[in-house]
């Protein structure tokens, strides 16, 4: 349906991380309130908790008849509730209530505006975009939106103050990443598709749905979220220096590439550390693992993003 003739849902839910907001029962007076202004139905609630972060939530809503449901809470509640929908075929709205809000940021979705969120949420286009699969050693697949990584940025969300992040946002990770600059890195073995396997010792290594990173940071800025491929990067540094240059390249407009940057493009991509080392999936620390496995599965999720042209 044209986004311009899309009619608000007749029941719609939201799934709310209550940990997220010091007044949660002012966040629904909110929503409440921005429905009753654009004559739009308020939605029915639906709350996480700490045994079921949202999937069981968001599948709870589709079988109530939701024709739209809005995770309201940080990345790793769009995650859980993505996961609900798979196979679904409902859209997800986004709505901003974490730090990162990385999804909303590479669909160039409102991240700072409740009320710009609900209008596309409830009347903008749906989109189908890919979702990526990680297996971590011998354990069940999960699915991740936007990064899956091991290392160095892992290391940063495993070290973050909760309470900092709350205060400062996204700076709390850089703050946090000082001193896992320091560290020392991992051997790593790294196999694209039908690729040749790249050895290296490594100090980070993720794996990729979109490009964009917390505080703007454009990782990888080719990479799509609809474009059906992962985009796997290998940093490598040995020096401060060479962090250095790195930072450099992934600030640089041109881009002209650096040796102690890999970039891989594939559908699947298998990771084997020599020792276990901490991983991450979408900006949460999960522990340490020695195996990572992703592979893709494209146009799995339907979000709903503003129409073409809208400013």
């Amino acid at each position: 349906m044209d986004a311009a003739t899309r009619s608000a849902p007749a029941s719609w839910a939201v799934v709310l991380n209550p940990s997220k907001f010091d007044d949660p029962a002012r966040v629904r007076d909110d929503v409440a309130r921005l429905c009753g202004d654009h004559g739009w139905p308020e939605p029915t609630w639906y709350e996480t908790t700490v045994e079921d972060p949202g999937e069981g939530q968001a599948r709870e809503a589709v079988e109530a008849g939701a024709e739209l449901v809005c995770p309201l809470g940080g990345d790793g509640t769009v995650r859980a509730v993505a996961s609900g929908l798979l196979g679904s075929g409902l859209p997800m709205g986004l709505l901003p209530g974490g730090t990162g809000n990385l999804l909303a940021r590479n669909l160039s979705l409102p991240v700072d505006d409740l009320d710009a969120a609900l209008a596309v949420a409830m009347t903008g286009s749906d989109l189908a975009v890919d979702v990526g699969e990680v297996v971590w050693d011998d354990e069940e697949p999960a699915v991740f939106l936007v990064a899956a990584g091991m290392g160095l940025d892992a290391e940063m969300m495993a070290a973050v103050d909760p309470r900092l992040k709350k205060r400062v946002g996204w700076l709390a990770y850089a703050l946090s990443g000082v001193g896992a600059l320091f560290r020392l890195g991992f051997g790593v073995r790294v196999r694209a598709d039908r690729q040749r396997a790249v050895s290296q010792h490594a100090r980070t290594v993720m794996v990729a749905n979109c490009g964009e990173l917390a505080g703007g940071l454009q990782l990888i800025p080719d990479a799509r979220v609809d474009d059906g491929l992962l985009d796997t990067i290998l940093a490598t540094p040995r020096s401060i220096s060479a962090w250095v240059a790195i930072a450099l390249h992934v600030l640089s407009v041109h881009r002209r590439g650096h040796p102690s940057l890999v970039h891989l493009t594939s559908e699947r991509v298998d990771i084997v550390t020599k020792a276990p080392v901490e991983a991450q999936l979408d900006g949460d620390a999960v522990g340490r693992r020695t195996r990572m496995s992703c592979s893709v599965r494209p146009a799995a999720l339907t979000v709903r993003v503003a129409p073409q042209g809208a400013d």
